[in-house]
């Protein structure tokens, strides 16, 4: 990621068919984790799933894990991100197939985040889910409400029992190791229960279009973008963030450029980690099932305008800009014509 986009990735030296005018153009790292990197990936993932979605209300979910938690994942990620991802979609599941909430199987788009706003360890869970569900008998779709899911209170009850098994299955089993400042798991599983967890809940406004645009921001976003970095200065780090305890008040944190690089690097996800995952009816292997979905209430008629089109090409359909054309005369257009050999990093 240092080296995204600079001489040390290697590159092709373009040139303008019309006024000869010549630029590098460097590779980019294409690390998920980058910053500049995820733009394109981002719109094509939307463009794709559009075309998936039920044609129903939405609604988005947090689940989010308490402070006294975030040692034990930390220090196990890759066990502890997939506990969380299991444990709250089996609490969806659990809770929408329930009589007395919804009675019905529904589905979600689950991505996981790692951060909060000031670059802090803050794990949890976004999930769009569709409001409602299929009947046990597949004849009929069940609506939500219009203003909620289901109920908040029941969905924290129920996730802090089954992330709380999971994780003492795992510690049993030593698959989870405890931090040392921990005694056991029942010490860990008091102060767990001592809080009141909250599962956040609220409707997404629009049809299946504007929810995955709206989804869109969270799946390729990383802990911090470029626009958010104010200034770089004497070895510090100034960024923006967002304090909402206080209404979303703008505020502005100063850090040494190494803690600012330490608390990025924590963000970093295991190797091979998938943090999109679709569950229930939305979940490829349920493909018979959301066909029936789709016979019952429809879907939005959606043909892609992405596929199969390259970056540029992509930026060119979303944005308007060509970057293909020269910056210099206006007219020409950039081609290809050497390679740059990768320079050797620090």
């Amino acid at each position: 990621m240092l080296n995204c986009r600079t001489a040390f990735m290697g590159g092709h030296l373009q040139e303008c068919d019309q006024c000869g005018h010549k630029r590098p153009v460097y590779n980019s790292c294409r690390n998920r984790h980058c910053p500049k990197c995820q733009y394109i990936k981002q719109v094509q993932w939307v463009d794709k799933l559009k075309s998936l979605l039920p044609a129903t209300r939405y609604f988005h979910l947090v689940f989010t894990i308490p402070s006294e938690l975030h040692s034990t994942f930390y220090i196990n990620q890759r066990v502890c991100y997939d506990l969380l991802f299991k444990a709250a979609s089996t609490t969806l599941k659990q809770a929408a197939a329930n009589p007395a909430f919804l009675g019905a199987e529904t589905g979600a788009v689950a991505v996981l985040h790692t951060w909060g706003q000031a670059l802090t360890y803050h794990p949890h869970i976004h999930m769009i889910v569709p409001g409602g569900g299929l009947s046990s008998d597949h004849t009929e779709w069940v609506l939500t409400g219009k203003k909620f899911f289901l109920p908040v209170k029941a969905l924290s009850k129920i996730f802090r029992a089954i992330l709380c098994r999971m994780i003492g299955d795992h510690i049993v089993s030593g698959t989870i190791k405890l931090p040392d400042d921990l005694s056991g798991f029942a010490e860990l599983k008091e102060k767990l229960y001592q809080k009141n967890w909250n599962v956040f809940s609220k409707r997404a406004f629009g049809g299946a279009n504007a929810v995955v645009r709206y989804l869109g921001e969270y799946t390729q976003r990383v802990a911090i973008s470029n626009q958010r970095i104010v200034k770089l200065d004497k070895g510090e780090v100034t960024f923006r963030w967002k304090d909402y305890r206080k209404a979303l008040k703008g505020k502005y944190m100063k850090l040494k450029a190494e803690e600012f690089i330490s608390r990025f690097f924590r963000h970093i996800l295991p190797n091979g980690f998938y943090k999109i995952r679709y569950y229930g009816l939305l979940a490829a292997v349920n493909s018979e099932k959301k066909d029936i979905v789709f016979q019952l209430i429809g879907k939005d008629t959606f043909l892609s305008s992405l596929e199969g089109l390259n970056g540029l090409e992509v930026v060119r359909m979303v944005t308007g800009k060509d970057l293909s054309y020269c910056p210099v005369c206006k007219q020409g257009r950039m081609h290809n014509k050497s390679l740059i050999q990768l320079k050797e990093g620090p």
